[in-house]
């Protein structure tokens, strides 16, 4: 071989007879020869929207699975009696004699009589000033702490040792009329999971469009490639690399906007200064699963874009 002036090389005529190999290129080659942009376009800020959407979900979910499982532990070791008599000296006879008939039972741990200016307050946003006028004569009531749940069986044999006692009184398991609310949360966790299956399937939706977006732009690189020796694999680890790039960055950013949105949820409701409200608090491995979700994020995306670049690829073929 000669050099010329400016300094470039030529190559001279091979003997005759004598053969030339191209030595296929390798990963770092095909990466070069496709460019990629860090946090170009759209996508990163599409994911990062879209975690941020998961997370909120999620930490609701979980926030509701705890204030159900705290309310339901809290009320199904309780139950009311109810005392209607519309003579107050009466009820209140009445009253301290179931009270003393309750006590006598096994099952039954405290019992306490409900003062009426309890119930009057608990009445008077409904009923107004005339809740603690007489006027209208307020049921006495009685919280009974038994030692465990109680079966239907149980109930009944309270029932029937207060019917002995007190004509007329009737229990109330707080865990039976509460049953609505249970339903009402369960149906809420379950929407809150649909959320995420339908944002999980917007990702993966997004990632398909990104990456097959990208291939179609350097599909003539894809192909010089392939002559020069480079695999479908190097190629597809290009393209992984870049959508791991960009739904790394993405899920960081939905996990602290989505993680930020539930803290100040969380202080608005604690300024609700309510007990129930208390029992939806997030415990550490709740937060553990929140912080879960960018990594499937990323998986998901990674799985995606490589399931969308090995089928760009065979199609080529």
């Amino acid at each position: 071989m000669s050099e010329n002036g400016t300094g470039a090389k030529r190559v001279g005529k091979m003997p005759p007879g004598e053969a030339t190999e191209v030595a296929p290129i390798n990963a770092k080659q095909a990466a070069r020869l496709l460019p990629q942009t860090r946090f170009g376009g759209p996508i990163p800020w599409v994911i990062a929207i879209l975690i941020a959407l998961v997370v909120i979900a999620a930490a609701g979910g979980l926030a509701l699975r705890n204030l159900a499982d705290n309310a339901r532990a809290d009320l199904s070791e309780a139950v009311t009696v109810q005392i209607i008599e519309a003579n107050s000296v009466t009820r209140n006879e009445r009253t301290e004699a179931a009270a003393a008939a309750l006590t006598s039972q096994p099952l039954v741990t405290s019992v306490r009589i409900v003062p009426e200016e309890e119930l009057e307050a608990l009445l008077e946003p409904w009923l107004g000033a005339s809740a603690g006028s007489g006027d209208i004569p307020i049921p006495a009531l009685i919280d009974v702490e038994l030692q465990r749940s109680a079966g239907v069986e149980e109930i009944a044999q309270l029932q029937t040792a207060l019917d002995r006692a007190v004509p007329g009184t009737k229990i109330d398991a707080q865990s039976t009329w509460l049953r609505p609310v249970y339903d009402a949360l369960a149906a809420l966790q379950w929407l809150a999971l649909a959320l995420i299956a339908l944002v999980a399937f917007a990702t993966a939706a997004a990632v398909w469009l990104a990456a097959r977006s990208a291939f179609a732009n350097h599909r003539e690189t894809v192909e010089i490639i392939h002559l020069l020796g480079g695999t479908d694999e190097q190629i597809t680890r290009v393209f992984q690399r870049s959508v791991m790039r960009d739904a790394a960055f993405g899920s960081l950013v939905g996990l602290a906007l989505g993680v930020a949105a539930v803290w100040l949820l969380g202080q608005q409701f604690a300024a609700l200064d309510s007990g129930m409200v208390g029992g939806a608090q997030l415990a550490w491995n709740d937060w553990l699963v929140v912080a879960a979700i960018p990594v499937a994020g990323v998986v998901l995306a990674m799985l995606t874009g490589r399931l969308t670049i090995s089928l760009a690829l065979r199609a080529m073929l």
